[in-house]
């Protein structure tokens, strides 16, 4: 088992179904899934505005993510808002559950705050301790490696689906062999948006799918 202390502070897994998988559904997926992608981009915006007494303050973002607000917060006040980060953890475990019922992994339609068998935590910073107020400036920089190889694990992810599609429409079971590559490329790309996105830790992300 792995020592907490040397855990990842982005954590991302998915219970793997010990049951059949509803044929009919996953044979039309895509369809099935319009609505809730709909919702989801509803709540994906590039920035948040507010007002109040003095004016009107605005916490920009990267695809709903707050991230220009955070940014500044750390540079000059070396603080990171709580409700910014529950907000921008919030969003990702949405997306984490949508991006998981499009990959065949559950059957249930995902929830708008349910859990339900998608599971992300991640590790709210103490700023002063933690992070340094720099790198924020130049994280998204450093991340191009994770990028480039992220951009063929989705590839490779993509085609997995289209099997696992075949898979359980013929015998109701997701490969797990499959399912478990599905979901370490989820956790990849978890962890990258949360360093070089959500700005929540300093270490940088270990270029391997496991846990």
């Amino acid at each position: 088992m792995q020592d907490a202390s040397l855990a990842y502070p982005v954590r991302f897994s998915v219970d793997r179904p010990d049951r059949p998988l509803n044929r009919l559904t996953t044979f039309f997926r895509l369809l099935v899934a319009i609505p809730i992608l709909i919702v989801l981009a509803t709540v994906s915006g590039g920035a948040w505005e507010w007002s109040y007494e003095r004016g009107t303050a605005v916490a920009a973002g990267a695809g709903g993510f707050l991230f220009f607000g955070p940014l500044l917060m750390i540079l000059f006040r070396q603080k990171y808002p709580r409700w910014w980060f529950d907000w921008s953890r919030e969003l990702l475990r949405f997306s984490n559950r949508v991006g998981v019922y499009l990959g065949l992994m559950d059957d249930r339609y995902p929830s708008t705050d349910a859990h339900q068998s998608v599971h992300l935590d991640i590790d709210y910073p103490n700023v002063k301790r933690d992070l340094n107020r720099w790198l924020p400036l130049v994280k998204w920089f450093l991340a191009i490696p994770h990028y480039v190889i992220l951009f063929f694990l989705y590839v490779a992810a993509a085609v997995v689906v289209v099997i696992a599609w075949f898979a359980i429409v013929f015998t109701g079971r997701y490969p797990r062999t499959l399912f478990d590559f599905v979901e370490g490329v989820i956790r990849w790309h978890d962890r990258v948006i949360g360093y070089a996105l959500l700005l929540v830790t300093d270490r940088y992300p270990p270029f391997r799918l496991d846990a």
